[in-house]
């Protein structure tokens, strides 16, 4: 588990390129906000967190409880969920608007097509809408 990056993962890369091959600047990794987040658009007041469904303790079938230690890693995914939760508190009270982007949605069985996962990113960007989450089929 040690060797598993928490920056520049795949899914990140692929939606970090995507949006940028749509013409959308942004900062990565923006350690002045709550939370870290992956990518960070000033111009749109909008921060986008690529969460890994594991790590984040998404709800689908990617993430699978460890039979070893399992005390441990249901602490850990719980503490992961509730410092996810205040920073998205914390962003919202800065007035940033947050897009989540599971990684179900970017690979696996339930996954969407990478391009309607930009258009829907891009048409959240260009909305006065808060929050977005973008999760794969169910």
């Amino acid at each position: 588990m040690s060797g598993i990056k928490g920056k520049n993962t795949k899914p990140e890369l692929l939606v970090r390129k995507a949006l940028h091959a749509q013409g959308f600047r942004y900062r990565i990794h923006c350690k002045d906000l709550p939370g870290n987040p992956d990518l960070c658009l000033p111009k749109y007041r909008a921060v986008i967190f690529v969460h890994g469904c594991f790590w984040h303790g998404h709800d689908c079938h990617l993430f699978k409880w460890p039979k070893t230690r399992p005390e441990f890693w249901k602490q850990k995914i719980q503490r992961n969920c509730s410092v996810d939760a205040a920073a998205l508190a914390r962003l919202a009270n800065a007035n940033w608007r947050v897009a989540i982007v599971w990684e179900c949605a970017l690979k696996g069985k339930t996954r969407l097509q990478l391009e309607d996962v930009i258009a829907k990113l891009e048409s959240w960007l260009r909305s006065d809408e808060v929050g977005l989450q973008i999760e794969g089929v169910s």
